[in-house]
C-alpha cells in the first residue's frame, strides 16, 4: 500500500483512535493507504515503533449496548515512523510523495502554539506549527497539491488555530506571497472534536496480555469501545469512515457537538465529583454502583442537562453512552484526578446549564446547585489542587462573597447563595447522603 497519511503524534491516543480506524478501512477493502508517523518531539517511541515494524496491538474494552466487550486488533496501518530531530532530511522528503493526502495531528493542548524564536533553517523548527510550515513549504516547492489536515488537539478551533500559526510562520520567514496563498488555496484545515478514552499501556496486566498475544508488545494500547469523531468538512468519499461503521460526523460546524460533549459528558463528571468524594467514593464506577449517587447522576443528566440542550435522539444517545462509559469495569477513573482545577471546570461545564435551566423554567436546577455547594464544602475542608487564589477565596470567605466573585465564575452568582447555604447546612446536620436525597426532592 502507498503512504497516504502523515500523522504528527506517536502517543497512545492516535494509535488507539485514528490508526484503529485506518486499520479497519484497509481490512474492509474501503481504503488502501498506510500511515507515516512523525514525532513532534524527540521521542524514543519512534525507535520502539521501528523495532516492532510499526506493528502493535489494541484492546477495546468496556460496556457497549449493555454488554461487556473485550476485543483485540493487531494494527498494521503504520508503515514507518520518522523522528525529524534525528533524520530531518527524511522528514522533509516525505513532502515529495504525491500519494500523501491527509495529515492527522495530536500534539497535546500545548502543541498548537507560536514561538517567534523558531527559524526556517532549524532542523527541525521547535513548535509543531513551525515543523508543519517547513513541511508544507517543501510540498509547495515540489509543485504538488496540498492536504486535508485533521487536527485532533483538545482546543477550540484546533485546525484554524494551526492554520493561523502556519501562516504567521510563512510571513515571518518571508517564504513568499505565492506560498502564503498556496497554504490557503490548496490545503483544508478541518476543525475536529474527538472523544474516546484511551487508557494506554496496561502495565498491571501486561504480562497476561503478552501471553495471550504471543509476544511482548511494548506498544500495547488499550481504549474504551466508544468513539466519536466530528469533522468540519466532508471527505467521506476519500476516507469512508461512516461506511466502515464508525461514529464519525462530517459537518459544517463542530461547535454544537462540542457543546453536547462539554454539557453532557464533562458536565456529568463535574456535577458528580464532589457529592461522590464527600460520600467517600473514590472512583466513577463506584459512584454508579451507589444507589444515591447513581440516582443523583441520572436526575442531573435527564431532568436538567438534556432538557436545556434539546432532547434530540443524538443527545439522548450520547447521554446513554455516558452512563455505559462511566460503568466501564476496565477503567479506574479516580475522582481525585477529575476534581483537579474544578473551579474553572464548573464555570465552563455546569454553570451554563444552571443559567439555561433558570431562563427556561424560572426556577433553580436544585441538584446542579447542590453539586456547587458540595464543591465549596469540599474545597473548604480538604486540600485540593487548583488555582491558588481560587482555593484561598473559597477557604477564607463567606458563601455570599464566594458566589459574588466574578473572577472565579465569570458572573455574579449571589442569587444562588440561599440554596447553597441551605445545602451546606443540610450536609452538616444530616450527612451527605440524606442531603443528596433532599436535593432531589
Amino acid at each position: 500500500m502507498e503512504e497516504t497519511i502523515l500523522q504528527f503524534g506517536t502517543g497512545n491516543f492516535l494509535r488507539g483512535f485514528t490508526d484503529n480506524f485506518v486499520e479497519k478501512l484497509n481490512r474492509d477493502g474501503l481504503y488502501s493507504g498506510k500511515i507515516v508517523i512523525v514525532s513532534p518531539t524527540d521521542s524514543e517511541t519512534v525507535e520502539i515503533l521501528q523495532a516492532q515494524n510499526c506493528k502493535y496491538n489494541l484492546y477495546l474494552r468496556g460496556i457497549e449496548n449493555g454488554r461487556e466487550v473485550c476485543s483485540r486488533t493487531e494494527i498494521h496501518a503504520v508503515s514507518r515512523a520518522v523522528n525529524p530531530y534525528r533524520d530531518f532530511d527524511t522528514y522533509i522528503s516525505l513532502a515529495k510523495n504525491p500519494d500523501l493526502r491527509f495529515i492527522f495531528s495530536n500534539t497535546t493542548e500545548a502543541g498548537i502554539c507560536f514561538d517567534p524564536a523558531c527559524k526556517y533553517t532549524d532542523k527541525p523548527a521547535g513548535t509543531f506549527p513551525a515543523k508543519l510550515t517547513q513541511f508544507l513549504y517543501a510540498r509547495f516547492r515540489s509543485g504538488l497539491g496540498g492536504f486535508v489536515i485533521l487536527a485532533c488537539e483538545l482546543i477550540d478551533n484546533n485546525a484554524k488555530e494551526l492554520q493561523k500559526f502556519v501562516l504567521r510562520y510563512a510571513q515571518q520567514w518571508k517564504l513568499g506571497e505565492d506560498f502564503f496563498n498556496w497554504i490557503i488555496r490548496e490545503n483544508t484545515f478541518c476543525n475536529t472534536l474527538v472523544d474516546r478514552i484511551v487508557t494506554g499501556f496496561p502495565k498491571a496486566e501486561a504480562d497476561a496480555l503478552f501471553a495471550e498475544i504471543g509476544y511482548a508488545d511494548k506498544l500495547l494500547d488499550t481504549a474504551e469501545p466508544y468513539h466519536l469523531w466530528v469533522i468540519e468538512g466532508d471527505f467521506e468519499e476519500e476516507l469512508p469512515l461512516k461506511k466502515a461503521g464508525f461514529h464519525v460526523i462530517w459537518t459544517e460546524d463542530v461547535q454544537p457537538y462540542k457543546k453536547m460533549k462539554v454539557r453532557i459528558l464533562n458536565g456529568a463528571h463535574t456535577s458528580l465529583v464532589f457529592p461522590s468524594l464527600l460520600c467517600g467514593i473514590q472512583t466513577v464506577k463506584e459512584s454508579l454502583e451507589d444507589e444515591y449517587l447513581n440516582r443523583f447522576l441520572n436526575v442531573c443528566l435527564f431532568e436538567y442537562i438534556l432538557p436545556t440542550l434539546g432532547e434530540t435522539e443524538e443527545n439522548r444517545q450520547f447521554a446513554d453512552a455516558v452512563l455505559e462509559r462511566f460503568a466501564n469495569p476496565y477503567i479506574k477513573h479516580m475522582w481525585q484526578s477529575i476534581a483537579l482545577n474544578s473551579v474553572s471546570k464548573f464555570a465552563a461545564r455546569v454553570l451554563p446549564t444552571v443559567t439555561a435551566y433558570q431562563n427556561q423554567n424560572g426556577t433553580l436546577p436544585k441538584p446542579l446547585v447542590f453539586s456547587f455547594a458540595c464543591l465549596i464544602e469540599y474545597y473548604r475542608t480538604n486540600d485540593i489542587k487548583d488555582d491558588r487564589k481560587a482555593v484561598t477565596c473559597i477557604k477564607e470567605n463567606s458563601t455570599q462573597a464566594i458566589l459574588s466573585d466574578t473572577n472565579l465564575w465569570g458572573c455574579d452568582l449571589s442569587e444562588l447563595s440561599d440554596f447553597v447555604e441551605k445545602s451546606i447546612d443540610k450536609i452538616h446536620t444530616s450527612g451527605i447522603r440524606e442531603a443528596i436525597q433532599w436535593a432531589l426532592l
